[in-house]
């Protein structure tokens, strides 16, 4: 039996960097990067949501739920992590962020397959370029948010990468190394949308 599997795209950055909101980005003219980030989900999710701070109001009502920011110990995408677990604790995670346009169903099935082969455990892609977690390609595994906040109070850190780590998370290669190639800037949208 499949475990229940909900997904999470996160979208409650401020997008400083890139000077716009990077969840309304289009980088095939069609669909934005929130729009294309729950489609990936509702593949292989029995539910999505899109975490998101209080003060963001997108216009999600058609495509998925919405979870705010309810845990104020925390910041960044750990809060948006944890606010969706506390919210449905019976649930298995897939976390992604917004700001990946190479991300495919492909990468998402793959790291659900390793998920469901196994005894439910936190699994991540390992980055292509460091060989450390990709925390924002994830399965946050029902029952962890409890260990994922006494981590952060250990690390005195609220970045997901180091929690995953500190947690000694199961780690799957990558089939393609571009695939969770972040979009931050200006410059690198410029880029990505030149290569593609």
């Amino acid at each position: 039996m499949k475990r229940r599997l909900f997904g999470l795209a996160l979208v409650g950055g401020r997008s400083i960097r890139m000077g716009r909101d990077k969840a309304l980005i289009s980088y095939n003219g069609t669909e934005t990067q929130l729009e294309r980030s729950t489609a990936l989900l509702k593949a292989v999710c029995q539910d999505v949501f899109v975490s998101q701070r209080k003060d963001q109001a997108y216009e999600i009502q058609n495509f998925a739920n919405v979870i705010y920011d309810s845990v104020n110990e925390v910041k960044g995408p750990l809060c948006g992590i944890l606010s969706a677990m506390y919210n449905h604790p019976g649930a298995n995670w897939l976390v992604i962020a917004c700001d990946l346009p190479n991300l495919d169903d492909k990468v998402l099935r793959n790291l659900v397959r390793e998920f469901e082969s196994e005894s439910p455990q936190l699994i991540a892609y390992k980055s292509s370029y460091n060989g450390l977690p990709e925390p924002l390609c994830a399965i946050y595994p029902a029952g962890s948010a409890r260990e994922l906040l006494t981590h952060s109070r250990e690390l005195n850190s609220y970045c997901p990468r180091k929690i995953l780590i500190a947690m000694d998370a199961r780690l799957v290669e990558q089939d393609n190394p571009t695939s969770l190639n972040n979009v931050n800037t200006t410059s690198e949208y410029n880029d990505s949308i030149k290569s593609s």
